[in-house]
């Protein structure tokens, strides 16, 4: 397992140059997440489409072919006619569940207050905004 180089005060530094950075980029994004979230079975291509709410087809090809060439998921041809396709996680695919999993679930259980802070930060901008803004 690689580690974090760390900076003269023992802090962790994010290197630009660090390899880890793309990757996390890759398969921390949104639609990976949710992609790699709704694969818990083997699954077609339109039932990921399905489930995945607001996701366009280029935006999902993109993502999972992305995923398939980082090893997160895999690709399978299905001998029918029309010619279907099918995705599932690799065992390095399936090691991002639970960590995504708590990810998730500490999402949902701080939407409120995270809506809340972000009511009041946009409340103070206009307020800001309105006090210095020239008046015709």
């Amino acid at each position: 397992m690689a580690t974090s180089p760390t900076g003269a005060d023992g802090g962790v530094v994010y290197r630009a140059d660090c390899p880890s950075r793309p990757i996390l980029d890759q398969i921390a994004d949104k639609w990976s997440m949710m992609v790699m979230a709704v694969l818990d079975k083997p699954t077609r291509f339109n039932e990921i489409k399905r489930r995945l709410e607001g996701v366009t087809q280029r935006v999902l090809t993109q993502t999972l072919r992305r995923l398939e060439r980082n090893g997160m998921i895999t690709r399978r041809v299905l001998p029918t006619s029309p010619v279907g396709v099918e995705y599932s996680l690799t065992p390095l695919g399936e090691s991002l569940r639970e960590p995504f999993g708590r990810l998730y679930a500490w999402t949902v259980d701080n939407t409120d207050e995270i809506r809340a802070h972000q009511t009041a930060y946009d409340q103070r901008v206009q307020n800001w905004a309105s006090r210095w803004s020239p008046r015709p």
